[in-house]
């Protein structure tokens, strides 16, 4: 094989890496002093669905999330739940208008998100990238999986 040959196959290999969608991680987290210690990815999709409002111990969760236009959500939702963003919007809609349960309340960023996070040890609350900072403890990883 030519040495051109070659670099042109090792530049068709780096423009194919390069186009594949980056998958990446989701984390949920929780204040550093809270009890829970992990969770399960169905207890974790009964306290971002509403099925559940406690952690296991029978602590009161209070649960945030991202905006319904954030990029990220989309993705998190699929890989926590198997579940489109317009599936869960649908779920969250029929539930508020049955006035069974109520959303997640948003925060505008995940910056707010790791804020609030740090404030309030019964918050749960899911980032996009590990965090680094000590106030904050992972309780569950979620692998990204692709959307349907």
């Amino acid at each position: 094989m030519t040495l051109r040959r070659l670099l042109s196959l090792a530049g068709l290999a780096a423009c194919l890496a390069l186009s594949l969608p980056a998958r990446a991680d989701f984390y949920i987290v929780v204040h550093a002093s809270n009890p829970q210690r992990a969770l399960t990815q169905k207890e974790a999709v009964d306290l971002f669905m509403g099925r559940s409002r406690a952690f296991a111990n029978g602590d009161f969760a209070l649960i945030f999330d991202l905006p319904r236009d954030h990029p990220r959500r989309a993705a998190f939702y699929q890989s926590l739940t198997g579940m489109s963003v317009a599936q869960v919007n649908s779920y969250w809609s029929r539930l508020m208008f049955s006035g069974q349960s109520a959303p997640p309340q948003a925060l505008p960023d995940e910056t707010a998100m790791a804020g609030i996070l740090r404030r309030n040890p019964s918050a749960l609350g899911w980032l996009s990238k590990e965090p680094t900072d000590a106030g904050l403890r992972t309780v569950l990883v979620i692998k990204e999986t692709p959307a349907k």
